[in-house]
């Protein structure tokens, strides 16, 4: 079998913080794939630290764009480098689109003209021109068919791009950076002009082992335009504190976003401790493309972005008449 290095002039080894870095996959994903299936099999240095060697790393990034096209870990991750080039190569189209961001996104993501010129200033490195066509997006969409409709379908975009070899990492990560900039200034210019904010008083955040954090930025802005007092804790929280921020903040309602580069296991057993941890009054309402989402005990499912304000008017009416 011919690795995707040959065995002379290798990069050094990578620490596990720079493999999560360079590769998008987070230290605790890295850990579960070594127990349960073999790989990746990193070297150990003098403190006995994981090393990951330069054919490893390599592997992982195919890993990577595979899940991101929609593989299961366990199909994929014990499998040798050459057949995932195989199965990369087979990436020719774009995955098949799923429905994030409501039936009135009928235009194919990646042939409409807002996700070509994202993805041509992306290859062109042009941050400026990035930018200013998402500022303009936001302005003609309003924040609401932004955040519920057009930023998901760039989002699905971009990645499918990144999937298929079409873009680099430091390119995705510029388009979370231009769109986490725009969407944020727009939240808060909601919150400085908004009437005062009413309950739910909403709290925010990821389980350990979801790093993306887009998903629930937009779901901070749909909130934010119902009036919901929005607090929100970023990425990767542990269970325990998200269950002590749900108390200290008074939280009626904490709202965790899933992408699929968290598995279905991990995604059930983690909204299981937290629902056994949380105040029993305090909902959990989850959304994102995760499997693992599908009927869990004692969490609401979030089926879309632009249905949040259904699910928040519905809180409310259930709210007034225990009142």
């Amino acid at each position: 079998m011919t690795d995707i290095f040959s065995s002379s002039d290798l990069p050094p080894p990578m620490s596990i913080a720079a493999v999560e870095r360079d590769c998008g996959i987070p230290k605790d994903t890295l850990r579960i794939w070594e127990r349960r299936y073999g790989f990746p099999a990193p070297l150990r240095d003098a403190n006995d630290e994981r090393l990951y060697p330069a054919d490893q790393v390599a592997r992982l990034r195919l890993l990577r764009r595979l899940i991101a096209a929609g593989h299961r870990p366990g199909k994929v991750v014990a499998l040798p480098a050459d057949e995932l080039l195989d199965l990369i190569r087979g990436l020719e189209r774009p995955p098949a689109r799923r429905a994030r961001a409501g039936a009135d996104s009928a235009v194919i993501p990646e042939r409409s003209a807002d996700a070509a010129e994202v993805l041509g200033a992306l290859a062109a490195h042009d941050a400026e021109r990035l930018r200013s066509h998402l500022a303009g997006l936001l302005l003609r969409e309003g924040l609401g068919g932004f955040a519920g409709r057009v930023g998901p379908g760039l989002i699905h975009a971009v990645g499918a791009a990144w999937a298929r070899g079409a873009l680099e990492i430091h390119q995705e990560h510029l388009f979370t950076d231009q769109f986490t900039g725009v969407l944020r200034n727009a939240i808060g210019a909601v919150a400085a002009t908004g009437g005062p904010q009413m309950p739910p008083r909403v709290l925010l955040t990821t389980l350990p082992g979801e790093p993306h954090g887009l998903g629930l930025l937009m779901a901070e802005a749909m909130f934010a335009l119902e009036g919901c007092a929005c607090v929100s804790l970023g990425v990767q929280t542990p269970v325990r504190d998200i269950a002590l921020a749900a108390r200290a903040h008074r939280a009626d309602v904490l709202a965790l976003s899933f992408s699929e580069a968290i598995g279905a296991g991990l995604a059930r057993a983690g909204l299981a401790d937290l629902r056994a941890l949380a105040p029993a009054d305090t909902e959990i309402w989850a959304g994102g493309a995760c499997p693992g989402l599908r009927d869990q005990p004692g969490v609401h499912r979030l089926r879309d972005l632009a249905g949040i304000a259904g699910d928040v008017a519905r809180w409310r009416q259930s709210a007034a008449a225990q009142n």
